[in-house]
Order: C-alpha cells, then sequence, then structure tokens
C-alpha cells in the first residue's frame, strides 16, 4: 500500500505598514517556514492568507480593508480557503474586524504575533472563526526574521509603545505604553542581522529618543540613547546605523555630540516636528513651542554642519487658521529639510481631537497639503542643484545591467529619494564612491568614481 505524502500547507503573506510592522510581518514570516509551512510567492492563492495590517489613520485603515476584501474575494472564488487578519488594525478593532469585512476566518493581535504558526493551523482544522488577542504592549523578540527587503539593511525596533498620548494619535491605545526593548537584546539581534549581512541598520520605534528610561539607573538619563549607540557600533559588520523618530522634544546636547563623534551614526536626522505653532501644538499635547523647535534646529546644524534632517507635519489639525498655516510655511522655508512627509489631520476615533472644535474642511486641508508639498519641492530640487559635483559615499541596494541603485546617508530606505549611479561596477551591499552628475526629480544622478 502506497502512502501519499500531505501536500505542505501554502500561505499567502500581505504586509502593510511602517517600519514597526514590517519586522513584526518578517518575524511572522519566520515562524511560518519554520513550521514547515510553504510561503506562496502569490498571496492570494494559497491555502492561507495573512495580511499584516495598519491601522493608524484612516488611509491606512482604508488600505488594510481593500486588501482584506481582495482576499475575501479571492477565498469566495476558491483561490484561498482561510483569510487572516493580524497587525495594528486588528489590534485597534478586535473582533469588531468581523462585522467590518465578513469572511474573515482569524484575527490576530499584536501580542499573539509569535503564535501565528499555529493560529494558522488551527484556522484550516476549524469551522468556527476565531480571535486571538494577548497583554497589549509586550517586548517581542524580534530575532530570527525573514527579511523581506535586501539583506544588507535592516530595521532594529528598540522599543515598544508610546507613552507621549499626542492627542491626535492612536499608537497607544494600539500598541500600549512605552517599553525600552533590553540592552542584551538589542545586541543579540544586531549582531545577528550583521552576521546575516545587514552593512546598515535603521533604529526604529514609536519614540527612539526615549529608549532606556524605563530601564533600571544605570541606562537612563545620561546613558539612554547614546549608550546605545556606542554599544552598537562596536558591532563588527555594520558600516551605517541610522536613527528614525527622533521625538524633538527628547533630543539632547549629549545626543547629538554622541552622533557627531560617532564612526558609524549618519548625519541623518528623522524628527517629527507636526506643526511649528505653539498654539497648534499645545492642541495637540506636544511638549515644546515654535521658539524651542527653532532653537533646536540651530543646534542640530551648528553640531551636524552636514546634517540631513527629515520631518513629518500635518496640516488641518482642528483650529488651524490660515496665519498659522503661513507660519507653518515660513517655517519650512526656513528650516530647508531635506525631506519632508506630510498628511492631513484626520479625526481618529478615540483620540481626543476628534472631539475639539473648528474641524477644518477636507477642502481647506487638501489645498493647505498640496501648498506645503509644492514648497518642499522647490527646496529638495534646489537642493539636488547645490548637489552637482559632489562626491559620495553610496550603499548600492540594486543593480541592473551597468546601472544601480544606491542611496548616500542623507537617503533612508524605502521613504526617500535615491541615488541612480551609471557605469557600475558594484553589487547590492557593496558601499561605492560616486560623483553626482545631475537629477532626476528628487533623485539624484551619479557616475562611479
Amino acid at each position: 500500500m502506497t502512502v501519499r505524502k500531505q501536500k505542505p500547507r501554502t500561505v499567502g503573506f500581505v504586509a502593510l505598514g511602517c517600519p514597526k510592522n514590517i519586522v513584526d510581518s518578517e518575524r511572522m514570516l519566520a515562524l511560518i517556514a519554520q513550521a514547515g509551512l510553504v510561503i506562496s510567492a502569490e498571496p492570494n492563492q494559497a491555502d492561507v492568507v495573512v495580511i499584516n495590517t495598519c491601522g493608524f489613520i484612516e488611509p491606512a485603515k482604508q488600505e488594510a480593508i481593500d486588501a482584506i476584501k481582495q482576499a475575501v474575494r479571492a477565498k469566495k472564488n476558491g483561490k484561498v480557503k482561510k483569510v487572516i487578519v493580524a497587525g495594528c488594525l486588528s489590534q485597534r478593532l478586535g473582533e469588531k474586524l468581523f462585522d467590518e469585512v465578513d469572511g474573515i476566518d482569524s484575527i490576530v493581535g499584536l501580542n499573539s504575533r509569535d503564535d501565528i504558526a499555529k493560529i494558522i493551523e488551527q484556522t484550516i482544522a476549524g469551522d468556527r472563526r476565531g480571535a486571538y488577542f494577548g497583554s497589549c504592549g509586550e517586548i517581542k523578540d524580534d530575532r530570527s526574521r525573514l527579511l523581506i527587503g535586501p539583506k544588507h539593511r535592516a530595521f532594529l525596533r528598540i522599543s515598544e509603545g508610546c507613552n507621549r498620548c499626542c492627542s491626535f494619535c492612536t499608537i497607544p491605545a494600539i500598541r500600549g505604553r512605552f517599553q525600552s526593548k533590553p540592552l542584551d537584546l538589542i545586541l543579540a539581534e544586531a549582531a545577528e542581522l550583521a552576521d546575516a549581512g545587514a552593512k546598515e541598520i535603521s533604529i526604529i520605534s514609536q519614540d527612539t529618543t526615549s529608549w532606556g528610561r524605563d530601564l533600571n539607573r544605570g541606562l537612563s538619563g545620561k546613558h539612554g540613547l547614546p549608550f546605545l549607540i556606542k554599544q552598537l557600533e562596536k558591532i563588527e559588520g555594520i558600516g551605517w546605523i541610522r536613527l528614525m523618530y527622533l521625538h524633538p522634544a527628547a533630543i539632547t546636547q549629549n545626543l547629538l555630540q554622541t552622533i557627531a563623534e560617532s564612526k558609524k551614526t549618519v548625519h541623518y536626522l528623522d524628527i517629527p516636528v507636526q506643526h511649528i505653532s505653539s498654539k497648534i501644538l499645545k492642541n495637540m499635547r506636544r511638549p515644546g513651542s515654535r521658539e524651542k523647535i527653532y532653537r533646536l534646529i540651530e543646534t542640530i546644524k551648528t553640531i551636524l554642519p552636514d546634517v540631513v534632517l527629515r520631518t513629518t507635519l500635518i496640516v488641518g489639525f482642528p483650529g488651524e487658521t490660515d496665519k498659522q498655516f503661513e507660519e507653518l510655511l515660513d517655517f519650512v522655508k526656513w528650516a530647508k529639510f531635506d525631506a519632508l512627509g506630510a498628511f492631513k489631520y484626520y479625526p481618529e476615533e478615540g483620540t481626543k481631537a476628534a472631539l475639539l472644535p473648528n474641524q477644518v474642511s477636507e477642502i481647506i486641508k487638501q489645498q493647505r497639503l498640496d501648498e506645503l508639498m509644492l514648497t518642499q519641492q522647490k527646496i529638495a530640487f534646489a537642493k539636488n542643484k547645490e548637489m552637482l559635483g559632489c562626491r559620495l559615499l553610496c550603499l548600492v541596494d540594486q543593480i541592473d545591467k551597468k546601472t544601480c541603485t544606491g542611496r548616500y546617508y542623507g537617503q533612508a530606505p524605502d521613504i526617500d529619494s535615491i541615488c541612480i549611479i551609471r557605469n557600475c561596477t558594484a553589487k547590492p551591499g557593496d558601499f561605492l564612491n560616486v560623483k553626482v552628475i545631475g537629477a532626476k526629480g528628487y533623485d539624484l544622478i551619479a557616475e562611479q568614481i
């Protein structure tokens, strides 16, 4: 009698959202593979499709809902057997998500992430809908990930949750209270990534500058993030350390001096300012003021003259007047950010700002967003012209015949512009000396030297 082997289960995976979500996706993919499940190249043609969602603001929620609906349609057409939804939107809506989209089989909260393989098997075996949640805001061990992008660059999450409680933000409700990842766990993960070929590590969290404050006194205060940077520098193989999500109110002189003296920490700071009007900042429940932010930018440029600055801004916050928006435009023209992300304010359910009076109309919000981004575009294009003739060290990301794409220290992976390098003889993961010879939109054109 011939015993036929059971065909391995196939899993389609859709990863949505920010770098923190990408880390969760990479960990889940590794756990799925380790369990002997086969990851399908076609997400909506598998036994099970897992959608790791974002739920931060309305556009992210809609993107997630659209992806879920697409998977459910594939299920109705017989291409998919089960649909599992994980991530931030699952955590935010809980079992209400079953009513939001009919056809979901299981909902996985953030802290059931590491049980994903078991949940997949239970979902396949069961006929009832299931919801899986754990305690909100638990620190996760992010080692042993299946990287989605090139192996020479990776995200390193150093904390979970946030205590800032900005009036517009859903993150504390979704991710829980701030918790620093222990130092030994961070260093072990960084070493693992370096051993796997990572040349660039992007430090991420909800509030990077607060790392260490909730740990024992030996790692808090003057030791926090500057102390962590110095420890990461010791790991062989890592060439660039990039700092993302630095809250402006917590950037200290010590941190800036540490970056200035570092041989590996690139002079690139991602600082979400959100607004410049002191009144708007107060209503946002953001510590600081117009004057403090102006002084901070001046201090940064004094200590790090070659710094590349990225920020994030919100337009159309409740009560934002024409004068306050002009104040924001003037600030952007003065600061001359190298990169700038902006989005319209969305009155998210459960946030204090959603209850504020004087909500700004969608038409005005869109007009202000367009004007802000046009202002930033002029600044970015002018900066690109100033780069002509500059010699840069680039990290190569991709190669196509004799042309490759890469980034110099002022370009963060996936969110910023790139360098298009001609006559390239390098391979992905190589550092390459180039000369800027032109620009194409926001991207720089360079040639190998």
